[in-house]
């Protein structure tokens, strides 16, 4: 059994090896080991806090961008409509014009058409009177070539003739 419990001498200077051991830690290891979580703990607090910042931003950016769609949705109808209040007026100002462009057109036919009708009256009457002449001259020289025929044709027309 004396292999089992140690002696006073073996564990005195244990005690010794592990308070100087400990004393040594201490002052080597746990300073540097304690001052590196306290800078991990350190870093990752501002990593959390540099991680609200963000979402926060984010937020803003976020509703901010809302805003900016909003808007240019906004623009975007304004645009639209404008574009088809435009596009209206441009129809209904080309239909106006097409129709006063008709008017003056069946209007210049008209008038070309009277222009015509007179122009083919006047030569009818020209030509009707033009033969109504000589059917005339051909009538009176057949009448005329006779002495006689002239002289009744003379008291006739002085008959005719009412004198005022």
């Amino acid at each position: 059994m004396e292999l089992v419990t140690p002696s006073i001498g073996i564990i005195f200077w244990t005690v010794i090896a592990f308070v100087f051991l400990l004393i040594l830690l201490r002052i080597f290891a746990w300073k540097p080991i304690l001052e590196a979580i306290r800078e991990r703990e350190q870093s990752i607090d501002d990593a959390l806090n540099q991680a609200e910042l963000a979402k926060v931003e984010m937020s803003r950016l976020t509703a901010q961008n809302e805003e900016l769609m909003k808007s240019a949705r906004a623009e975007r109808d304004l645009i639209l409509k404008e574009a088809k209040t435009l596009k209206d007026n441009i129809v209904n100002e080309a239909k106006t014009q097409a129709h006063n462009e008709g008017v003056k057109l069946i209007e210049k036919a008209r008038i070309e058409i009277d222009n015509q009708k007179k122009a083919a009256l006047a030569e009818l009457k020209d030509q009707v009177s033009t033969l109504s002449i000589e059917i005339a001259e051909r009538v009176l020289r057949g009448q005329l070539s006779d002495k006689a025929k002239q002289q009744d044709l003379v008291a006739n027309l002085l008959k005719e003739v009412e004198l005022n």
